[in-house]
């Protein structure tokens, strides 16, 4: 009997995932948030809703990734469509003595409606340190650059999440010179996003996790998902509000050591964009294909959408929010020389 009901779990459990109702997905817009800018490559863009729901993007720019005069550039959507791209940030010293390069930049928004972006200046990622402005008109202008102490990076690429606490939880890392260790940790803030303590994320030193991104399962705890040289997306679970987190595992996602971002929808539910594609030899390789995935639980997923197919071409380091009319925005580098912008309807 007992063996009798245990396959019979088993069976119901198998009909009831393969029965998941799926979102019915509608591109309302696919674009290019610029055609022609003064730099000739870009990557690694961030998403935000602005108080007046206008989208805002920023992403870095310049001759090259590391080129000293990569800057950190800023355009909002409206009505009439995506504004020019502008500088907002950049490396330079008060007298342009020196010129660093920028990275990765991070848009997010507290609950009391304070923008912050959130960046790394630095001439690699082994060396760079975390700035951060603030905006209080919805990026418009833009404070004086803070630095934050050294033992703090802020967001590495993927967007913080605040809880009902108050707390925000930041997801973070940090790569050494040679390459060898890529160690992922978490940034604790209840201040609204301008001072953090700085949490690990256990994980092997045989494993090389980065640049996580955070979801809010059902149950409260809050799940890491990172990006990792196994040929999978890795993960690690907090169960009181990211103070502690359990060692990394392999999740079920591959992933070819390259970025990708996850959102948890109003709804309970969960979104991913990721490679779906394990690595090469190259650390380009697997980065033609792009794909968003879907899943009730965090747990199991389902790919619901082709971002990119193509034979060869980088479609990377994507970026994903929801609005507060529920609608879902999505942003990615389009073989580093532009970024492309998506709007999805979710309809079930």
């Amino acid at each position: 009997m007992t063996k009798l009901l245990l396959r019979l779990v088993l069976v119901l459990s198998v009909f009831s995932c393969q029965n998941t109702t799926l979102p019915k997905l509608k591109i309302l817009e696919n674009e290019f948030i610029y055609t022609e800018a003064s730099f000739p490559q870009c990557h690694a863009s961030t998403l935000v809703e602005a108080g007046d729901g206008n989208i805002v993007a920023a992403w870095f720019g310049g001759e090259y990734e590391r080129h000293p005069e990569v800057s950190i550039y800023q355009s909002t959507k409206t009505d009439n469509g995506w504004s020019a791209p502008k500088k907002v940030a950049d490396g330079k010293t008060e007298n342009d003595a020196i010129s660093n390069p920028t990275w990765n930049p991070v848009l997010f928004k507290n609950k009391v409606n304070d923008l912050l972006l959130y960046y790394k200046e630095g001439s690699s990622p082994s060396t760079w340190w975390g700035m951060c402005k603030m905006s209080a008109d919805d990026g418009e202008t833009w404070s004086l650059p803070k630095r934050f102490p050294d033992s703090i990076l802020g967001p590495i690429k993927n967007k913080p999440i605040q809880l009902a606490s108050g707390m925000i939880v930041s997801p973070s890392s940090v790569e050494s010179e040679d390459g060898a260790i890529w160690k992922s940790h978490i940034e604790l803030s209840n201040d609204g996003g301008y001072t953090w303590e700085r949490v690990a994320i256990p994980s092997a030193d045989t494993v090389k996790v980065i640049q996580p991104t955070l979801i809010q399962l059902p149950d409260g705890n809050l799940k890491a998902l990172l990006r990792s040289d196994q040929n999978y997306v890795l993960e690690s679970i907090s169960k009181d509000e990211g103070k502690t987190w359990s060692e990394v595992k392999n999740g079920r996602m591959l992933n070819p050591n390259s970025g990708i971002d996850a959102v948890t929808l109003a709804d309970g539910t969960f979104l991913l964009v990721y490679n779906p594609t394990e690595a090469g030899s190259d650390w380009s390789d697997g980065r033609n294909k792009l794909n968003l995935a879907y899943s009730t639980d965090g747990e199991n997923w389902k790919d619901v959408l082709k971002l990119e197919d193509e034979a060869e071409g980088e479609f990377s380091y994507p970026a994903i929010i929801q609005d507060s009319k529920g609608f879902v925005h999505i942003s990615y580098t389009h073989n580093r020389t532009k970024i492309k912008y998506l709007k999805v309807d979710l309809r079930n």
